[in-house]
C-alpha cells in the first residue's frame, strides 16, 4: 500500500499534479487546512481539482477551516476526525482542527476535547498492531511544531496520547515554518510545509513492513 499525504493547501493545491505516482497511490491524506478561512463550498472546490487525479481520498479540517469543513467531509464520507479505518491491517484515524490559538481561528478546540477526539477515534482501531495518527496540529514540543521564533505550539493532548498509545507514524501540518521530522518514542512525527511549497509525505505498507519519509 502507497499513500500520499498532504495539507495546508489553503486554496492553493500547487503542482501536486506533478507528484510523482499520485494517480496510482492507494490512498491520498489531506491533513487540513484545505481552505483559508473558507466554507464548505471552497473546500468542495479545492477537492474537485484533486478527485480527478485520485478519487481515494481522506482528509481532516483544518484550524483555518470553518466547521462546515468538516461536516462536509463527513457527509462526502471520507473524514477522519474523530474517526478511523483499517486497511490491509493498518489503522488510519484523525484529528482536525487545532488546539487554541491567539487567532481565534474557526476550527479550535481545548486540549481535553481534542483529548476526548482522539480517544473516540482510536476505539475502533485499539487491536491493530500497526497504526498512523493524521493529526492537523502537532505534538508539543518537537521539531514540527515550532514558530520561526522558536516556541513550541503544539497540542499537549496529541503528544500524551503519542506517548501513551505509539502510533508507527504521525502526519500532522499547521505550523508551515516547521517542517520537518521527529521522533516520539518509536512514533516517526512529519510535517511536510504547504503543499504549494513542493512539500508532501509519502508512505509505504506491506505485510507489516513500513516506512514513510518527506518529499522530496
Amino acid at each position: 500500500m502507497r499513500i500520499v499525504a498532504f495539507g495546508d493547501i489553503h486554496m492553493d493545491p500547487g503542482d501536486v499534479a506533478n507528484i510523482p505516482g499520485i494517480d496510482s497511490a492507494d490512498h491520498i491524506i489531506i491533513t487540513g487546512d484545505i481552505t483559508n478561512f473558507g466554507s464548505s463550498l471552497d473546500a468542495e472546490a479545492v477537492l474537485n481539482r484533486l478527485l480527478p487525479m485520485n478519487s481515494s481520498l481522506l482528509a481532516v479540517a483544518g484550524n483555518l477551516d470553518q466547521p462546515d469543513v468538516a461536516n462536509y467531509l463527513e457527509d462526502i464520507d471520507i473524514s477522519l476526525h474523530g474517526r478511523s479505518i483499517s486497511v490491509e491491517g493498518l489503522g488510519i484515524m484523525g484529528l482536525g482542527g487545532s488546539n487554541h490559538t491567539p487567532f481565534n481561528t474557526p476550527y479550535e478546540f481545548s486540549e481535553e476535547e481534542l483529548g476526548d477526539i482522539l480517544s473516540a477515534g482510536f476505539r475502533t482501531i485499539e487491536d491493530v498492531n500497526n497504526f498512523i495518527l493524521v493529526s492537523h496540529t502537532p505534538p508539543l514540543r518537537t521539531k514540527t511544531d515550532r514558530l520561526a521564533d522558536g516556541r513550541h505550539v503544539g497540542s499537549g493532548a496529541v503528544r500524551a496520547f503519542i506517548e501513551e498509545k505509539q502510533p508507527r507514524l504521525c502526519l500532522t501540518g499547521h505550523i508551515h515554518e516547521s517542517r520537518g521530522q521527529d521522533h516520539i518514542g518509536k512514533t516517526l512525527v512529519l510535517n511536510p510545509g504547504m503543499l504549494k511549497d513542493g512539500g508532501y509525505i509519502e508512505v509505504h505498507y506491506e505485510n507489516g513492513e513500513f516506512s514513510a519519509a518527506l518529499r522530496p
